[in-house]
């Protein structure tokens, strides 16, 4: 018995079922009906399979013509049938089953007996063919352990049904297993079963049954089988053709699905990639299709921003090139909730519409939502999140497109994430953080004040900025969060700290430069007083700027009379001086003031040369060095050798020093002796940032090396010794082979030896000097501009022209003589930036 299919025309086509003439095969195994309970299963007759194998391999997927020679009352058709489509010539297929011996025949007219007799073929053979009867198996007591057995091996095997295009009923060979497949990672249309016994069909399920039917329908194939989750095998069919999961995919007759597509051994991304081929073909299922981003630029759906604030631990607030902010959401992930620049690639994924309060009844309305992937240096956001516990990934309905692009590694993170039992999966109890707010709590800030004053330079966190110099921080050390007010300088008030609420000029771009230079990061802070609200009042540094000085070097504030008695008050009076000239923002409208009588100007003073003698102890890569005081290096010495005695008498625990950010302590150097360090950074017991303060430099050690500071040997019995300088009237290339050269002369010339400097002006970060060697006087920063291995940075004050002008005159020298960076002349007229230089 032959079902014949004819060529499809718009959509599946009819099937014919032609049975055989004049012949007789064996019957093939038959399970009883499970309602049938007494009734057992009926066995293959002898050569029955083998009969069907042979028909099988000649003939499916072949097309063949067939002539009809009876059709009883009930319809069923009997005949013969040819290979070939045009006429009867072709092999007939009944006389060449009955040649092997795998059919008998009923009445003459049937070639081939005598021959398969003869030969002893088929059902002429010795022995009875017990051996061709199969052991089918049409259950499997353990699916999973019979799944986890095969060790997603490929299989071989028989599709011998297509319920719909993702379920198949296969015979895995050789033990004749007959098992039910539902393809990993997809779901095609079904056919519902009505309370009558019909089945009605789902849009195209039809189609996708064909689809699949006329690919594997009694193919010889491989199947991986995946995965058994409640009893369901989950697998993957290989044709040698092709995957048919990628092909329904491809061709609309599935969609993915993300609780099976976690098993599928050939590539998730595969089947992604098939289906949005198909979504954006809109066949078949995806006619209709509307893509979540399809409304958007591509400047739109994929952009670098950087980012601003990290509002919780699925949304951030970035700031584009254009200057605009924006809050993006990270796609598909659920955390807890709970409360240096940063760029980050963004891809939108979807735009979540506002929901008003009258469309969803009781439930709060939720404003339009930017839903995307976020990833810097490659790493997903999301997933890195998902993968330590800290978030979970959402769940959709099957028709909810609006999802992140990757999504299945989204899933993939957290399924490792359960099994690892990292973060919130863990059974172990969530311990807690105490934080105390001391923020405007009078009493308490007292308390806390002379621990802050004492602890110079602490490390915190800012964690909210109200206004230009108005901020709440973070003290982990002190585990408080306190209100910080900048020191020494006088900010635009905003609305909210003004009687009728108009905002003084230039009061949010002060508040937004603070925001973009210090929100979320780390600082340090220097704690000088407080106010009758309980308010903090010092100095912030980030990176080694301060903020009070960069607001007034910005134009952003003016500096406040208080600044006077500070150790930064000629900074800032430098930087109010430079901002006023400019006449910019806050100093637009300036106009200065004319003097109250006639006075005869006083000459600009002339530049003071006080050459004191120093001891250069370390050069840094951007050309700043260290240097020790001569007068009291005596000291230094003394109390190193005192301190190594001491150690040497009581020598330190190993590994009893817990290392944190800012703390004093000594440090063990490569030479085996002890000196006075400050942690700067840790990022793990083994690996320690240390700066060592009598000397300026710096080395990564493990903790054990590292041990507490005697107080008797503290900065307060002797102030740390390395100071460090900047070489004035000097700019230091950008390029770095220019600037390497540059410095591997200074250390040559000055590392370990003693000069003498002068200081000509304050800087940002430290003072700027001139050097000159200590025998011959030569001036070292000239020697440097001489051998043209940096440039000249011109000032304006009167009293330093003379220097500037010699240093210019030798910057002429190193160019006319074409020496290093000059070597294809003044580069600096074409702006080339290319080349790593800039005016």
């Amino acid at each position: 018995t032959m079902l014949r299919k004819c060529q499809p025309r718009g959509g599946p086509p009819p099937e014919r079922q032609i049975n055989l003439s004049n012949v007789r095969a064996g019957a093939l195994a038959r399970r009883a009906a499970q309602s049938q309970p007494d009734v057992k299963d009926t066995p293959d007759e002898p050569w029955a399979f083998q009969a069907r194998e042979f028909l099988r391999k000649k003939m499916i997927g072949k097309e063949v013509c067939f002539t009809v020679e009876v059709k009883t009352l009930q319809g069923r058709e009997y005949g013969m049938v040819y290979l070939g489509k045009v006429n009867t010539s072709g092999e007939n297929i009944a006389e060449s089953l009955v040649a092997e011996g795998l059919a008998v025949v009923r009445r003459e007219g049937i070639r081939g007996t005598n021959q398969a007799k003869a030969a002893k073929r088929g059902q002429w053979s010795e022995g009875g063919g017990a051996h061709t009867i199969r052991d089918l198996k049409y259950s499997i007591e353990n699916p999973r352990h019979f799944v986890d057995s095969l060790h997603q091996k490929p299989v071989n095997a028989i599709i011998e049904h297509v319920r719909d295009g993702s379920v198949v009923r296969a015979l895995l060979l050789p033990d004749y297993y007959l098992v039910t497949v539902m393809l990993s990672g997809v779901k095609c249309p079904t056919f519902k079963r009505e309370a009558d016994g019909s089945e009605t069909p789902e849009p195209f399920a039809a189609e996708a049954k064909f689809f699949t039917e006329s690919r594997l329908l009694q193919r010889d194939v491989q199947i991986i089988l995946e995965s058994c989750p409640n009893q369901i095998i989950l697998g993957t069919i290989l044709h040698p053709n092709g995957n048919i999961t990628e092909l329904l995919l491809k061709e609309g007759f599935a969609r993915c699905v993300d609780w099976s597509m976690a098993v599928y051994t050939q590539g998730a991304e595969k089947l992604r990639a098939a289906e949005r081929s198909a979504k954006e073909r809109k066949v078949r299922m995806w006619k209709d299709y509307v893509a979540p981003t399809a409304n958007l630029d591509q400047k739109d759906r994929q952009f670098v921003a950087k980012v601003m604030q990290v509002v919780n631990a699925d949304a951030i607030v970035v700031k584009l090139n254009s200057g605009e902010y924006k809050t993006i959401h990270l796609s598909s992930i659920r955390p807890p909730r709970i409360e240096g620049e940063v760029r980050v690639n963004v891809m939108v994924d979807y735009i979540r519409a506002a929901t008003a309060g009258a469309e969803t009844g009781p439930v709060p309305a939720f404003p339009e939502r930017t839903c995307a992937t976020v990833t810097i240096g490659g790493i997903n956001i999301a997933e890195a999140l998902i993968s330590k516990g800290l978030a979970t990934v959402i769940r959709y309905r099957q028709d909810d497109d609006q999802r992140s692009s990757h999504y299945d590694e989204l899933l993939a993170a957290e399924a490792r994430a359960i099994k690892n039992g990292k973060g919130l999966h863990s059974k172990k109890e969530v311990p807690i953080h105490r934080v105390a707010d001391i923020s405007g709590e009078t009493q308490k800030a007292k308390q806390f004040l002379p621990f802050l004053q004492r602890a110079g330079r602490s490390e915190a966190v800012v964690e909210y900025v109200f206004s230009g110099s108005r901020l709440k921080l973070y003290m982990p050390k002190e585990t408080c969060l306190i209100t910080f007010l900048l020191a020494g300088i006088e900010c635009p008030r905003g609305s909210r700290n003004i009687p009728g609420g108009i905002a003084e000029p230039f009061s949010e771009e002060a508040m937004l430069f603070t925001k973009e230079l210090v929100l979320q990061r780390e600082v340090e802070v220097e704690v000088e007083s407080m106010d009758k609200a309980g308010n903090f009042i010092g100095w912030l540094h980030i990176e080694g700027v301060n903020l009070s000085v960069a607001l007034v070097e910005n134009s952003l504030s003016k500096v406040h009379f208080t600044a006077e008695r500070s150790a930064y008050c000629k900074t800032l009076q430098s930087a109010e001086e430079t901002a006023r000239q400019r006449k910019d923002k806050i100093w637009a409208n300036y106009v200065e003031k004319p003097p109250a009588e006639l006075a005869q100007v006083s000459e600009e003073k002339e530049r003071v040369a006080n050459y004191r003698a120093v001891y250069v102890t370390e050069i840094t890569d951007g050309l700043h060095f260290y240097a020790q005081d001569v007068e009291t290096g005596e000291n230094l010495e003394n109390l190193m050798e005192t301190m190594r005695a001491e150690l040497a008498s009581h020598p330190p625990v190993e590994g009893a020093f817990s290392a944190h950010r800012g703390d004093h302590c000594i440090a063990k150097f490569a030479d085996g002796e002890w000196y006075r360090a400050r942690v700067e950074k840790v990022e793990s017991p083994a690996k320690v940032h240390v700066f060592y303060i009598d000397y300026g430099n710096r080395e990564i050690v493990s903790s054990v090396r590292l041990a507490t500071l005697p107080p008797s040997f503290s900065t307060r019995t002797l102030p740390s010794q390395a100071t460090e300088y900047a070489f004035a009237f000097i700019q230091v290339p950008q390029d770095e082979d220019a600037r390497a050269d540059a410095v591997d002369c200074v250390v040559r010339d000055i590392q370990n030896t003693q000069c003498l400097l002068n200081v000509e002006y304050p800087g940002a970060t430290c003072p700027l000097v001139t050097l000159q060697f200590s025998d011959s006087k030569d001036d070292v920063g000239l020697g440097l501009v001489k051998e043209g291995l940096v440039m000249v940075e011109t000032r304006k004050e009167k009293h330093l022209q003379k220097m500037v002008t010699e240093y210019l005159n030798g910057q002429e020298s190193a160019k006319s003589a074409r020496l290093n960076i000059w070597r294809y002349g003044d580069f600096r007229a074409d702006d080339a930036e290319e080349f790593g230089y800039s005016r």
